[in-house]
């Protein structure tokens, strides 16, 4: 008697199993994944700036391989499943988180010019940072502007949002940068563009925040609504300090920044003020959240987000306090960077036992299989 054979039979069934498995694991792929990159590259940052070469070199190699890989995915998931990522592009919680390309291209820039001295490889990473930047900023809110289906905002906003802000301020802190490894004219004109992407980012925020803070206090709330990516709210006011001290601190190098030297270092505090006031604030919520609340902590990308603001946090600090010779506010960096990195270490322990995890059902499925 005949048999019919189903074309996919010629292929084992452990192999299609393998397939389907790393298809939905890029199908499934979060747009805000790139909060690794930042989180690891900014720890790895404030490493170097204390002189803790043994955190700051072996991350900073980490984050080269996370970035490859990142992007990998990334290119496999648009040329798989273009509807979705076109999908996630356009959603108002999702869509925003597409900018931590933005930021982890601009801070890896960061970490090569400091760490490694490599400019060029830092003049590549701004380049493509300003590409996407462009490309997401006026997509993404031409999007949220004009689609016809729009939720509430206690459903639309959230802390995620202020990853525009995040990616703003990041090519305003690695364009201060190259610019002081540039000759004139270019340094000049590197640092009025660094200047003009901060005062963006900085009334970007303002807008952002003020939404956010309406949602906070007069609507329901609820654990599931307090989600990592809300610490954004500290580490988009962390990376403004930051923009604002490199800004002071090549002011020498401009005429238009001295005369600005009052305002910027007014905002400077401002920022940095702003952002240490959301500390105690987002951990009373957070303990309401896991203690009182009882929420489950399980590792998910977005507490990639919760990191990286306090590694930032640490640098901002310490560059203000450089800039502005505040020489008093030194014990908050050397103290606050080990919060940042047992954040980052517990993250990747997070990340490790999901991908140990994923591991083990696939040898038990193979295995099952097999029987």
């Amino acid at each position: 008697m005949n048999r019919v054979v189903n074309l996919d039979d010629s292929k084992p069934r452990s192999t299609r199993s393998v397939a389907s498995s790393l298809k939905d694991e890029v199908r499934d792929l979060s747009p805000a994944y790139f909060a690794m990159v930042m989180a690891t590259g900014i720890v790895s940052i404030a490493g170097h700036l204390l002189g803790m070469r043994l955190v700051a070199i072996p991350l900073f190699w980490l984050n080269i391989a996370a970035y490859v890989v990142l992007w990998v995915l990334s290119v496999l998931r648009l040329s798989l499943y273009p509807r979705q990522v076109l999908s996630d592009l356009i959603d108002h919680q999702r869509g925003p988180g597409f900018f931590t390309v933005v930021a982890g291209s601009c801070i890896l820039g960061s970490q090569f010019l400091l760490i490694s001295g490599s400019l060029r490889l830092a003049v590549i990473l701004w380049i493509v940072g300003i590409v996407l930047w462009v490309g997401l900023t006026y997509t993404i809110f031409a999007a949220f502007t004009i689609k016809e289906n729009k939720p509430p905002l206690d459903e639309g906003i959230s802390g995620a949002w202020l990853l525009a802000v995040v990616a703003t301020q990041s090519i305003a802190v690695l364009s201060a940068l190259i610019a002081s490894h540039w000759q004139q004219p270019f340094r000049l004109e590197t640092n009025f563009f660094a200047l003009s992407m901060w005062l963006w980012g900085g009334m970007l925020y303002i807008w952002m925040i003020s939404l956010i803070f309406y949602r906070y206090t007069f609507f329901e709330f609820s654990p599931s609504d307090l989600s990592p990516p809300y610490w954004i709210n500290m580490g988009a006011m962390a990376i403004s300090t930051l923009g604002g001290a490199l800004l002071i601190i090549n002011a020498p190098d401009a005429p238009f920044l001295r005369s600005l030297l009052p305002f910027l270092k007014g905002f400077t505090v401002f920022y940095w003020a702003t952002g240490t006031w959301w500390i105690p604030m987002l951990a009373v919520l957070g303990a309401w959240r896991y203690v009182y609340r009882r929420f489950p902590l399980r590792y998910e990308p977005l507490y990639w987000g919760a990191v990286f603001p306090l590694g930032m946090y640490t640098v901002g600090t310490f560059r203000m306090a450089q800039a502005m010779e505040l020489d008093f506010l030194y014990f908050i960096p050397r103290s606050f960077v080990y919060v940042a990195l047992l954040a980052w270490l517990a993250a990747f322990a997070g990340l490790l036992f999901r991908l140990g995890r994923g591991l083990l059902g696939f040898v038990y499925k193979r295995g099952a299989l097999a029987v």
